[in-house]
């Protein structure tokens, strides 16, 4: 049976690893409304200016910085934290950036989870842990047809193929140390290409729109005909909260899981771009000649059945509405309106928006 994380969460000790990021930001601040008691271990934000400072996170939850490289400083923290549900975030999360730094990437992506699961391992208070993947973690041949949680794993890029080695990390963890009932349930989420107010990392194309827009300038893109499985952030985050909800009630659904869009949505960097300047109310895009870019996939599709059968989980918001509230939160901050105000304001609206369509995570009582 489906269940709700209205009050799932309500009191539980949750680490967030990540929390400083776009992604972490978002997920930090609904963790907090719906009454966790949330430490996050991350890095110091990378951009300027970023969303968890905007947000006032720092001083709203218990947040910590350090690097998941650092097996010791991570497994000390587990060990103080005892954390009942772990959320896994932490990334080097750029394609193009995994050109530049393959180390880095792969330490950061593969080591970062082996040295998290390890400390669960060894700490042994923790019922559930998700760990945030990709998805991009599928082998891509190119076909367009969409990837269902059991099609092989590969990766082109060195992001990719890091993701891919911290799924494969997570479900030895998962068949070594955690089977049969013993210790946490352990879980990925795989999730599509996510948009929304508060991104401004480099190489990303909501950002490269909101500045460039911003300053009276054309949007530059890079490939208007590739094909993603666009989606606002709160989607994927929904599904993440509710595959933990749902492990601590049933830990024997422990496995992987897509978080995307409605199959039927088919959008390209282009659709995205020219909705996003339509919403934006002026403006105007071009794609000139760049000369060699580093290889990235021209189609990706997620096939979220699973999720949608398993766990209960379908998204809310379509592509028009996603990239129109994506617009709306950036125009209205660059009109100097609190980034916490828009953040609430969404979150506002994605529940009610959810309970209206009956998505069994949103019912108002609790698990």
């Amino acid at each position: 049976m489906p269940v709700s994380f209205k009050n799932a969460f309500a009191g539980r000790r949750v680490l967030l690893t990540g929390h400083t990021g776009f992604k972490g930001s978002w997920l930090a601040r609904w963790l907090l409304d719906i009454g966790a008691d949330v430490t996050g271990y991350a890095l110091d934000p990378d951009t300027e200016p970023s969303l968890f400072a905007s947000l006032g996170l720092d001083h709203t939850m218990d947040s910590r910085i350090g690097d998941v490289r650092d097996a010791e400083t991570l497994a000390a923290l587990v060990v103080e934290v005892r954390p009942e549900v772990v959320l896994h975030l932490a990334a080097q999360p750029l394609v193009r950036r995994s050109y530049a730094e393959p180390l880095y990437t792969f330490e950061t992506n593969i080591m970062g989870t082996v040295n998290l699961l390890e400390a669960v391992r060894t700490c042994g208070d923790t019922r559930v842990v998700v760990n945030v993947t990709t998805d991009k973690v599928y082998e891509n041949p190119g076909t367009g047809d969409a990837f269902s949680e059991d099609d092989p794993l590969g990766g082109h890029d060195p992001y990719s193929a890091s993701k891919a080695g911290s799924e494969i990390v997570t479900a030895s963890y998962r068949r070594a140390f955690f089977s049969g009932g013993a210790g946490a349930a352990i879980a990925s989420a795989r999730a599509g290409n996510v948009i929304g107010g508060g991104d401004w990392a480099a190489d990303r194309l909501v950002p490269d729109c909101a500045r460039a827009l911003s300053a009276g300038e054309s949007v530059i893109v890079r490939n208007p005909g590739s094909v993603r499985p666009w989606q606002h952030v709160l989607e994927p985050l929904s599904g993440y909260l509710h595959l933990a909800a749902s492990l601590l009630d049933d830990p024997g659904l422990a496995g992987a899981f897509n978080f995307g869009p409605d199959p039927s949505e088919t959008a390209t960097v282009g659709d995205v771009v020219a909705r996003f300047v339509t919403a934006w109310g002026d403006g105007a895009w071009e794609t000139p000649d760049l000369g060699v870019q580093p290889h990235e996939a021209e189609q990706l599709r997620l096939d979220i059945e699973k999720s949608r059968c398993v766990l209960g989980w379908f998204p809310v918001w379509d592509f028009e509405q996603a990239v129109g509230r994506t617009a709306r939160w950036y125009h209205e901050y660059h009109r100097a309106r609190e980034a916490t105000d828009l953040v609430a304001e969404d979150i506002a609206a994605y529940w009610q928006a959810a309970r209206d369509a009956a998505v069994p995570w949103a019912r108002l009582e609790s698990t």
